[in-house]
């Protein structure tokens, strides 16, 4: 009764909970948060100093009292607490700091992800303030959100490369008749760009670094444009400050591995599409979605090793967070994918 009564003074949110950034979705007032998933923490305790843009501007700049933590490994919850309290931040800014709301919530995990992996997501939302918590996997949440008709009897392809995994599902009669799951995304990419230049170079690079690399230089093909870019990171021999400067080549080299892994999950979903979907998938191709589409050149490289025609979603940050605030207003469809946790 408690907590009926908050919810008629809380907004229903949709949240899609990612590796690298957080979304959530108000109804009625469409996407309202959009930052890193980064906590800060007082080291020794679990006393949160900052979540979000405030906390990613520490990341690899923090003094020894300080941690910041990304709560979330390849698209499950590595650490329960801190998750809690990025949550609760979260739902408290959505409804301007105020303590006593008890929302609906809708979040989007990964669909290879465990049931206790499952299970630690609900905890943790319902810990957080959440009145009700629906699941719903990415792949569905980011076809409904980029407008794939996925409630007709017909094959639909959706791809959403996230930070820490890659979703690949065909869809038909409002469900999944197929997925795969890998643990490669923009994490992956990031990682792979560190290793190949302290490999090269014997030059370490943090992070954020690895990223802005990715985000300016980064493709999947050779696209014309090349350039060069200066990096700044610390000499593993000399143990200073230096600067080199990297080509394109050498950026799109270093991708090569994570890019191949997206690529070959593709492939396995194809091969082990239903005969009547495959031959719908002709026409309709896929749609990427995820932060990952937008690496340059992605779509044409899948599109010649698949032959099938391949479409970048119109925002395709944004699929996954629009899928969870659509179905907040079909709660029928709701029950149905996920059921609350009672």
């Amino acid at each position: 009764m408690f907590n009926r009564a908050m919810g008629m003074f809380s907004s229903d949110i949709g949240i899609d909970l990612g590796t690298a950034n957080t979304l959530v979705y108000a109804r009625d007032r469409g996407i309202v948060i959009r930052e890193p998933s980064v906590v800060a923490v007082q080291a020794g305790t679990n006393r949160v100093l900052a979540v979000g843009d405030e906390a990613k501007r520490m990341l690899g700049r923090t003094p020894g009292n300080i941690v910041a933590i990304r709560p979330l490994k390849s698209g499950v919850i590595a650490d329960f607490e801190v998750t809690e309290a990025m949550l609760r931040y979260f739902i408290q800014k959505v409804h301007s700091r105020k303590r006593m709301v008890r929302p609906r919530v809708v979040i989007a995990v990964p669909s290879g992800i465990t049931e206790v992996e499952k299970r630690a997501v609900k905890d943790s939302a319902m810990h957080a303030g959440a009145r009700d918590v629906f699941l719903i996997e990415e792949p569905m949440a980011a076809a409904i959100g980029v407008g794939l008709p996925v409630q007709e009897p017909a094959g639909n392809m959706i791809v959403d490369i996230g930070g820490g995994t890659t979703e690949v599902a065909v869809i038909s009669l409002a469900g999944i008749v197929y997925s795969r799951s890998v643990r490669v995304g923009g994490d992956e990419m990031d990682e792979a760009i560190i290793q190949h230049i302290k490999r090269e170079y014997n030059l370490l690079i943090g992070e954020r670094t690895a990223e802005e690399i990715k985000i300016t230089m980064g493709s999947a093909l050779a696209t014309g444009d090349e350039s060069t870019m200066e990096v700044k990171g610390r000499d593993l021999v000399a143990g200073l400050p230096r600067t080199l400067t990297i080509s394109s080549e050498e950026v799109r080299q270093a991708l090569q591995d994570p890019v191949n892994a997206i690529v070959e999950a593709v492939r396995i979903t194809l091969e082990r599409c239903l005969p009547e979907l495959s031959a719908d998938l002709v026409d309709r191709g896929m749609v990427l979605a995820g932060g990952g589409a937008l690496l340059r050149g992605l779509d044409v490289l899948i599109s010649e090793k698949t032959g099938l025609p391949v479409h970048i979603a119109d925002d395709p940050l944004s699929a996954v967070a629009e899928g969870t605030g659509i179905v907040l207003h079909e709660i029928n469809f709701l029950r149905k994918m996920a059921g609350p946790n009672t």
